[in-house]
């Protein structure tokens, strides 16, 4: 009753922002999302008939997690437990290859891995949309992890409506191909952040209201883009989104303001690339402050050099595939 499973964490192309539901998860619209590679998050899980859900042991890089974050791994493993009439404890040891908490999707690859490692366990036989389900509950972006490459998460108050589901792309004109020919410059800037009280307060702004009354065109025009394989037209729209969901955040009652000084000058870096010198360059950010900046592979040299130069650590990722279970070889413990 062991499993490992690894996950790659999303990128945000049109980012949910509140839940209708917190304990469940499930968000106002759907979201769209792409997986980076080769970051990822390998967990192992191990089911102890011999121990009790009071006993479980959950681990993240070597350290005890506690509080609000073993209270939602919990709310993962309970559920696999309902499924699977299991009434055991389970150890769980996580390792992610990224850094965390800083704007990169550690939680989307984080519970995409237990989710997938907890089910293989558990001896349940799902398919990936239905273990997106099960993701979901520790972090809705983790459902559109399991998934890979580009998903779409599907708003809806139950199982078989909020789950989430791999996109097909298309080969644009010039021959761009999102899964193939795309680079991810990740400009690191290793500002801590909470993304839950975020989303516990975004109704209370007042841009809340003004988000959801354009988000559908805007999902819409993503998976018309997507389908066309057309590069300005998915990582503009991914650019704009990026602004729109921070000036929601910001007008929150708590004023959250993640970006940090190097966050706008990696911004300014990409507009200068753009306008200057015809690069074809966006930028995106989830909820940190951190940047993922989007280019054709034949451009990530010129651009990850010229983000270089505002200070930051940076590295170039790929589009990455969905969730799966390693060879016991691979296991963490």
């Amino acid at each position: 009753m062991k499993a490992t499973a690894t996950a790659h964490p999303i990128q945000g192309l049109v980012k949910y922002h509140g839940m209708r539901d917190a304990e469940r998860r499930l968000p106002y619209h759907d979201s769209i999302s792409l997986c980076t590679a080769p970051s990822r998050t390998t967990t192992t899980v191990e089911w102890e008939p011999d121990a009790t859900p009071a006993e479980d042991e959950y681990r993240i890089d070597g350290e005890v997690v506690e509080g609000r974050g073993a209270e939602r791994i919990e709310l993962v493993a309970d559920h696999v437990r309902d499924l699977a009439d299991l009434d055991a404890g389970v150890r769980v040891e996580s390792e992610n290859s990224f850094p965390s908490n800083v704007g990169f999707g550690s939680s989307s690859s984080g519970f995409a891995a237990l989710a997938t490692s907890l089910v293989e366990a558990a001896g349940l036989d799902m398919t990936r949309p239905e273990i997106s389900t099960v993701a979901r509950r520790g972090s809705s972006s983790a459902a559109r992890s399991v998934t890979g490459a580009y998903s779409v998460l599907y708003a809806g108050m139950n199982d078989e409506d909020c789950r989430a589901e791999r996109l097909d792309v298309g080969v644009g004109p010039d021959g761009f191909d999102p899964e193939e020919d795309l680079r991810v410059v990740t400009a690191l800037v290793p500002a801590y952040k909470e993304t839950e009280e975020a989303h516990r307060e975004a109704e209370a702004s007042h841009m809340f209201d003004a988000r959801m009354a354009h988000v559908h065109e805007q999902l819409q025009r993503m998976r018309d883009r997507l389908r066309a394989g057309e590069f300005s037209g998915i990582f503009e729209i991914a650019e704009h989104d990026s602004l729109s969901l921070t000036a929601t955040t910001m007008t929150g009652p708590a004023g959250w303001v993640y970006w940090q000084p190097e966050t706008i000058a990696v911004f300014n870096a990409v507009r200068e690339l753009r306008e200057e010198e015809d690069v074809p360059v966006y930028f995106s950010t989830d909820t940190g402050a951190s940047v993922y900046v989007n280019t054709p592979a034949e451009h990530a040299e010129r651009v990850e050099s010229r983000i270089a130069e505002v200070g930051v650590e940076t590295d170039v990722w790929e589009v990455g595939g969905p969730a799966r279970v390693l060879k016991e070889s691979k296991a963490l413990f």
